[in-house]
């Protein structure tokens, strides 16, 4: 299927990893002009040229954090300079600290909206006047199954995460008329370096090895395993898509049938 997305233009963020690699590498696959960025400048380089030699596509990486509004204003600055506006928003950021709530402070949970929510307000701020003039745009963030279920143990993700939901939803409507879409994409488990970091810990605390703690892992989701950074992609760049054209407003789980709500 043709997605319809030679030279668009994509804006990354924390790519040098994971989910926001796999994404960055699916849309460059597409023939995306794609800017990733994260903070440290040694990583998103090796990351995209990573990308690069796997796409032969277009792929730079730019040393920014998504948290500082400077940094975001200077990453999208430099997307325009090297390839264009801003075609395509794939917000994303690491996730707050877990912990119960009687250990989060103020500044916890001022640090957690501003990493989570604020970041995700500001790279739409830059990037969404200009898609409304040329009217086109995807707007897209990677947040949490926590929008939708709340995750044991990270009270500041299940509390910060679903007002993005409330943001996405808002924003949807306002720009519908625009041809510019605005779409939640929640993982669930899926093969980061973070979960099989968190994974190795518990198999070391039972004795069990990496692959045996994967297993007990995935008891719980119906499609018995978990997921792949390059599966959640492949869902991100469709909804990224010109096939995707009438998908605004919706939360979507990429999770293997994990999250057991009914919307």
């Amino acid at each position: 299927m043709d997605l319809g997305l030679g030279d668009k233009v994509a804006l990354v963020a924390a790519a040098s990893k994971g989910m926001g690699k796999a994404c960055a590498s699916g849309l460059a696959a597409e023939g995306v002009r794609v800017v990733m960025f994260s903070r440290t400048a040694r990583d998103i380089e090796a990351a995209a040229e990573e990308v690069r030699a796997r796409t032969g596509g277009q792929a730079v990486g730019v040393a920014a954090d998504v948290s500082r509004a400077e940094d975001v204003q200077g990453v999208v600055a430099r997307a325009v300079e090297t390839f264009g506006p801003v075609d395509i928003l794939v917000a994303n950021a690491g996730g707050p600290p877990p912990g119960p709530f009687e250990a989060m402070s103020d500044d916890h949970w001022k640090a957690a909206f501003e990493q989570v929510h604020l970041s995700t307000v500001r790279l739409i701020r830059e990037v969404l006047p200009t898609m409304r003039r040329r009217r086109w745009g995807r707007i897209l963030t990677i947040q949490s199954s926590s929008v939708k279920q709340p995750v044991e143990g990270l009270v500041l993700s299940n509390g910060v995460r679903p007002a993005v939901a409330g943001l996405f939803k808002s924003l949807a409507q306002q720009v519908a008329s625009d041809n510019v879409t605005v779409n939640l994409v929640l993982p669930g488990r899926i093969k980061t370096d973070r979960l099989l970091e968190h994974q190795r810990g518990l198999a070391r605390a039972a004795g069990r090895s990496l692959e045996e703690q994967l297993v007990v892992n995935a008891a719980d989701i119906p499609a018995g395993r978990v997921g792949t950074p390059e599966e959640f992609a492949n869902v991100v760049v469709f909804l990224a898509s010109d096939r995707a054209s009438y998908v605004t407003g919706i939360t979507i789980q990429v999770d293997g049938g994990l999250i057991r709500s009914v919307v």
